[in-house]
């Protein structure tokens, strides 16, 4: 178990994009600087006043690496400190240093902060050299046991920061793909709509051309506004999703589609009849626009895959608590048996979205059924969280 710890850490990559070096990183390090010199000349108790000066000069100024070269840092740092200890061990004093030498504990946090795991852990044996060999010698318990707690703080703090870094970027990674998720959907949904109807109706045009220009003549009109109106949604999206743009109120975060555009559907063929029922009023936003665009990928589904259809119905209904809709066709059900299209994932993640449910296959009476039932009342937490609506 530790030897797979020890691994996890090894393999623990450095913490993308550091900060780049900051005007406050030079003023930082020009006040230790300062402060370091004023110390090594108007401080006569200082021990080695010219060795910790020099040391203090020279180690002070790696600070402004500690973000991109932590370990490089940490090792320049406290392996100054370590030089520091020099006098103790040729019969000199046990402290040796400037109070400006403080400014280290920043290199234990940056190092937990931006290194890699491996950098972390070398890092870790180099600054305990030092800081081990002040502890012991050290006679004064109560400044053991505080520095021991200042030193573990501050790479508490880095391994703290990293940590909630890391959670922050997951999470937004997270929405992103929900997101990604649902402007896939809300395409797939009206395009493949639009030129599902343009493609029909190019079919029913070059079929009656010969014998009647004037339907095929209505069916060119229908063609143009279904390219319009596909054109004008592409266009929309996109002016929405670009960072800068400002978007219309009225236009491009119009109300979505619902239960009272049902009748849209028919537009498509003359074979499809919509049917309401039960009580249908009130329904929250997110559920009007689920049921229209799973009736209307079920509808789009039944013209393109079903084979000599009759009848497509759409049925929906308001009961006690929930909305039931139910797609049929009466067509062969043409569709392939392995996978699972765009289109019907899209209508499953559409009812489950919401806490419903959805299927689709074969009827046991013959043709394709789409069936979902949807929640009147949204989740807790859609509730409290409503997605800006997508443009229509």
């Amino acid at each position: 178990m530790f030897a797979a710890f020890v691994r996890s850490i090894l393999a623990e990559p450095r913490a993308p994009d550091p900060p780049a070096r900051a005007w406050w990183d030079w003023v930082l390090v020009g006040g230790l600087l300062v402060t370091a010199v004023g110390e090594a000349i108007f401080r006569p108790d200082v021990p080695e006043r010219p060795l910790a000066g020099v040391v203090a000069l020279l180690v002070i100024p790696v600070l402004l690496w500690r973000r991109s070269h932590p370990l490089l840092a940490t090792a320049v740092g406290f392996g100054g400190a370590l030089v520091l200890e020099i006098p103790m061990f040729l019969g000199g004093p046990a402290e040796v240093g400037l109070n400006t030498m403080v400014c280290l504990l920043l290199l234990p946090y940056s190092l937990y902060r931006w290194a890699s795991g491996s950098e972390a852990l070398i890092g870790t044996a180099i600054i305990a050299v030092p800081a081990v060999l002040s502890l012991v010698t050290n006679e004064k318990l109560a400044d053991v046991i505080g520095g021991t707690t200042v030193l573990v703080a501050s790479f508490a703090l880095g391994a703290a920061m990293r940590y909630r870094a890391v959670a922050r970027q997951r999470e937004v990674q997270q929405v992103r793909a929900l997101e990604r998720g649902e402007l896939a959907r809300e395409l797939h949904d009206t395009v493949a709509h639009h030129v599902s109807a343009i493609a029909i109706q190019a079919q029913a045009g070059r079929a009656v051309a010969a014998t009647d220009p004037a339907l095929a003549v209505e069916a060119l009109a229908v063609i143009e506004a279904e390219a319009s109106r596909t054109l004008y949604e592409m266009r929309t999206m996109v002016r929405v999703l670009r960072d800068g743009d400002a978007a219309d109120a009225t236009a491009d975060y119009a109300p979505q589609r619902g239960t009272g555009d049902l009748d849209e559907l028919t537009r498509m063929s003359p074979v499809v009849q919509v049917h309401r029922g039960g009580d249908l009023a009130g329904l929250p936003q997110p559920v009007e626009v689920a049921v229209y665009r799973i009736c209307q990928e079920a509808v789009t589904n039944a013209i393109r895959h079903s084979l000599n259809a009759t009848a497509v119905t759409v049925e929906v209904t308001g009961d006690v608590g929930v909305v039931r809709l139910r797609v049929h066709d009466d067509g062969e059900a043409a569709r392939a048996a392995a996978g699972v299209g765009y289109g019907l994932l899209g209508m499953a993640e559409r009812a489950k979205l919401l806490g419903g449910a959805c299927q689709a296959g074969p009827d046991p009476a013959g043709g394709w059924t789409v069936e979902a039932t949807l929640p009147r009342e949204l989740p807790r937490q859609m509730a409290r969280e409503l997605p800006r609506e997508v443009p229509r």
